[in-house]
Order: C-alpha cells, then structure tokens, then sequence
C-alpha cells in the first residue's frame, strides 16, 4: 500500500472513529458527563477581549453546543485551534491583539503580513524591503528572483542581458547577496527571510548562509529564520524551471533539508507550493490534493535518507493560493486537518510536526489588467478568505501586478490592505475562529474534503507521486483544468467584472510599467565580471571539490556553502549539469 493509500485509509478511520465518539457520548453517561464537564471548563477558562466601542467578546468563539455528540463531533471532527485536528488553526491564538501580563506588558504576537519584492540589483530590492518594512510591524523579507537566477544562469550568458533585474532581482554571487539583505539583522527574532526560488535553491541558500556569516560570524546560522521554497515536485508538475534531472534534483533537496534540519533549526528548508499550481490552471480542489501529496511524498523521502520525522517533520512549510472560488472557504482547513492524519497515523509524527504551517497568496491568476483597480476588491476579498483559514502568513498582489512588477502606490495599498483588516477592523483582532465551524463552511469542507481524497486514489492507482509524474498525470490535469477555466471566461459562464461583464472598453491601464535601466543590467554584467576575475585562481579547485562530494554521495549542500564563497551560480550550476546531466522533460 502506498503512502497516499494509507493517508487515505486514515483520514476514512478518523471519519469513523469521530463518529464512534459522538455515539459512545450520546448512548454512555459516563461519557457525555465527562465531555459536558470539559467543555464547560472550557468554556469558563476562554478569556474576554474589550472592543473599542465597550463590547466585551470571548477571544475565542466555540459553537453555542450543549449536546454531547455535537460537543465531540466538534472537538474530535475540527478540533479547537491548535488542537489535533487543526482544522479551525494551527495555534490556539493568531491575529488577537495580545493581553497585558501580570506586569503590565503585552505579550508580541507573530507578524503574519509577508510581502513579496524582487527588482533590478540587489541594492534595488534591499530598498523596496526598507519601504516595506516601514509598513509593517517586523521585518519579512520575501524575495522574488529574475528569470536568469531562476534558470541557474549568470548574468553575462548570452542573450540574457535584457532579462536582468525583470520579475525578480538578479543574483549572481555571494556579494549580490551581502547587498539584497545589507543593513538588516538577519539573526534576529524581528527578522525573517524568504526565498522563492526552486531549481538552483540549494545554491541560493548556501549564498545566503555564506553572507550572513560574512556579516555576523558562523553563530549567526543556527539563528537564522525563514523559508526557502526549493519544490522540486511542483516544477515537474506546473512551473518547469527544472534545472537537473529528477533523481539528482531530489537528492539536492535532501542534501539542503538534512544540513539545515541539523544545523539552522528556526529555518524552513522547503515550502511545499500550491500556489503555482494553482496558477497553472489547476482547480483548488487539484491545488490542495498536488500539494498535500508532494508533501506526503518528501516526508517519505526524507524518512528514508534516515532522517527523524520529528526533526525534520516541524520545518515543513506549505504555500497556497487563495482565490475567489468557493472552495477557499475551507481549502487551508482541510489541508490541515488531512496533513495532521496522514502525519500523525502514517508516519507516526509527535504534535509539532502534525503542524501543518501555511503561507497563503492571494490570487495572481485572479488579477485582471483591465479596470486593474478592481483588483483591489479581489484581493480584498481574497484576504478574508484566507485569514477565515487561520493562514499562518499571508502576502497580498498588487493591483497593477497584472502587467507589472508592482509600483510603489500599489506595494503600498496591497501592504495596508492587510493592515486594514487585521489592525483597524475588528474582525479578527478581538476573537479567535469567529467565523470557523459554520454551516457553510462545514459543508464546504465535507464536500473538498471528499474531492481531495478521490485524487489521492488516483494517484495511488498510477503509482503515487512520483508515478503519476512519469504518467505526466498531474500537469495534464492542470492543463485541461486551465483550458476549462479560460473557455468558462471566454463564455461568459465565469463572470470576470469589467472584463467580460460591466466591462467599458476604453478604461485600459494608465501606470507606468517598471523596468530595469539598461545601463544596471550592464553594471550587474561588469560586477560579476569583477567576482570572477578575483575569484579566478580559486574557482577551479573549489568546483572540483563540489563534484567529488557529488560523486562521493557526501552533502552537497554543506559543500556549497564553500563554493559560492569562490564560485558563481551559474559556474557552479554548469558544473553539476556536467555531473549529473540536465532535466528532460517526459513527452
């Protein structure tokens, strides 16, 4: 039986075993007494929250129950926030505005607004991270990379030049990555670093721990937060920035997972994404299945390198889309809840690592370029229903994101949308899961829940995760779901306003398209030029020392993290493919 199989068969015996409980409560009085007893205990020990205008709210909403099989339907079924099986939130209290201590402070909640930059030099992008820092609580450093950086490239390969600094920053050296974070106390509580980035992430990472010892000495690494997204499963399946074959690209990612699991404990080493594959065309339902059962698939592997599910089980991290379909009213809960089964009863996981922890997108693929201000409703909107799933961070478009990288005006407004909603409005700061277990969103959740669980049986059917590649199952879906979803547009069955319905043809974009000067693209070219020539005599020697740790089977990953002190990414990335050869796409 495959692991999906078994995920299946447990998340089926959990249904059982929930309505076992409400049963044995309903038919034992031993049993109701006690659950009764519970709750009501419960009940009395829920704190109250003082809303400016003198209500007073408990600071967590639980279902007006006093039946005792609906009170166990509801505490085994979703499970209290923080509690297995997560369903209503992975922490007890997210969002609240903090209670004073007994001294009189309050305590520091978690920053959940994370936005993402990337643009020109490095230097460009460390001054949209000061901007946006000025309009946050802390500091979250979502990095975008351009084109180049994505593929492995260098800036001065041939015919690159004009996509440096587009969609992302370019990155070419550790130098690049001393300026993106200058100024900034990376092995700070306050400070959090996040980098999307796949195919070339083991090198990437190691350019970033390179640099952060170079500012702050080695004791910083075990100190060092954030996330890298290093998904090698969702390229195969949606994106294709695929740099070596799959065997040698998981093993990569091992590589990077068991030397940051050991030596940098507050750090992601992998960010489980949906989000481009929902931005492919997959439906939410294909968004949720692909993703959760990537996830299945690595804790399978990395499991297997030997590794301690309970070590490396807590640095899992998952990244979905959030758009205006109705499905997203419980998408992140039922993903929590199936991750929290599958870990606990299939790969026998303690508390902290049945943790599903999850950033959330809103909708890119949502965005229109006409009457692009709109898109401020959409992702309005989108943020609600993304914060009803208790994300656990949450990064929001730009309206102009459409057509560009975004500008300042719009960077701002994304930025105070969530400040609107979790700061001003009184929505979440006062009461944790106010608007969780309600009939709508229940039946919602029953409904993807199932939808979910059918795609685990067909891929358990071709094999798995890793068979169903090979069948190309999972980007031929994709693909039939986006073809769906454009003619649904295209026949006015999904009404996209100001597009296909209350459209006016001569409102088109008025704001200025962001580009990088020519004249930087050129400066990024001479700099690296500058790296090379310093690094000349050194580069050879410390490439061949990467192949022999490939060859050897030892960690790459540790070894990187001296290579890039000397090397390039695209000098090194040249060297693996001439190791481990390139990836070839299944026909």
């Amino acid at each position: 039986m495959s692991i999906l199989a078994q995920v299946v068969e447990a998340a089926e015996k959990h249904r059982h075993f929930v309505e076992e409980q409400v049963q044995l409560t309903r038919t034992d009085p031993e049993a109701g007494n006690a659950i009764l007893k519970r709750w009501q205990s419960l009940r009395a020990s829920i704190p109250n929250s003082t809303t400016p205008t003198g209500l007073k709210l408990p600071r967590l909403a639980l279902p007006a129950i006093d039946e005792p099989g609906e009170i166990a339907r509801y505490l085994y079924g979703e499970g209290l926030p923080g509690e297995f099986p997560y369903a209503n939130g992975a922490y007890r209290e997210m969002y609240l505005e903090p209670l004073a201590s007994s001294d009189g402070k309050a305590s520091k909640s978690e920053e959940p607004t994370r936005l993402f930059a990337g643009m020109g030099l490095a230097e460009d992008t460390n001054e949209r991270f000061r901007y946006l820092t000025r309009h946050q609580r802390s500091a979250r450093l979502s990095t975008a990379f351009d084109g180049p950086t994505r593929d492995g490239l260098d800036s001065d390969t041939d015919g690159v030049l004009g996509k440096i600094g587009e969609g992302g920053v370019a990155i070419d050296t550790v130098e690049d990555m001393e300026r993106l974070y200058d100024g900034f106390e990376l092995g700070s509580p306050d400070v959090s670093v996040s980098m999307t980035i796949n195919g070339p992430a083991p090198t990437i990472l190691a350019m970033f721990v390179a640099a952060a010892k170079r500012r702050f000495g080695k004791s910083v690494v075990p100190l060092l937060r954030g996330t890298v997204q290093a998904d090698i499963l969702k390229e195969v399946q949606a994106q294709n920035e695929m740099l070596f074959p799959v065997d040698a690209s998981l093993r990569f990612l091992t590589d990077m997972v068991e030397w940051t699991t050991a030596n940098m404990p507050r750090w992601y080493p992998i960010s489980i994404s949906g989000y481009h594959i929902a931005e492919a065309g997959a439906t939410p339902v294909q968004q949720a299945a692909y993703t959760l059962s990537n996830g299945f698939t690595y804790a399978e592997l990395f499991r297997a390198r030997g590794m301690d599910v309970n070590v490396f089980g807590p640095r899992l991290s998952f990244f979905l889309d959030c758009g205006l379909d109705v499905e997203y009213l419980a998408l992140a809960r039922v993903c929590r809840k199936l991750w929290a089964i599958g870990m606990r009863d299939v790969f026998g996981a303690n508390d902290k690592a049945q943790i599903l922890k999850l950033h959330t997108q809103t909708s890119g693929r949502s965005l229109v370029a006409q009457t692009f201000k709109n898109n401020l409703t959409r992702t309005a909107v989108e943020l609600i229903l993304a914060y009803i799933n208790a994300t656990n961070s949450c990064h929001s478009n730009s309206a102009d994101e459409a057509f560009t990288t975004p500008g300042e005006e719009y960077v701002r407004l994304a930025a105070h949308s969530q400040a609107i909603l979790l700061e001003e409005s009184g929505v979440f700061k006062h009461m944790m899961n106010a608007m969780g277990s309600s009939p709508g969103i229940l039946a919602v959740e029953r409904a993807v829940e199932a939808a979910i669980l059918e795609e685990f049986r067909q891929l358990d059917e071709l094999g798995g995760v890793l068979g169903a590649i090979e069948h190309r199952y999972q980007r031929s879906q994709i693909q039939a779901a986006a073809h769906r979803y454009e003619q649904q547009i295209y026949d006015g069955i999904r009404p996209i306003i100001g597009l296909n319905r209350y459209a006016d043809e001569g409102d088109k974009p008025e704001v200025p398209v962001v580009r990088t000067p020519a004249k930087k693209q050129k400066a990024q070219v001479e700099r690296l030029a500058k790296f090379k020539h310093r690094h000349r005599k050194t580069c050879g020697k410390a490439l061949d020392d990467l192949a022999k740790v490939v060859e050897s089977g030892g960690n790459v990953f540790g070894q990187l993290v001296e290579t890039v002190e000397h090397c390039s990414l695209g000098q090194i990335t040249a060297r693996l493919h001439e190791v481990v050869g390139h990836y070839r796409p299944t026909i």
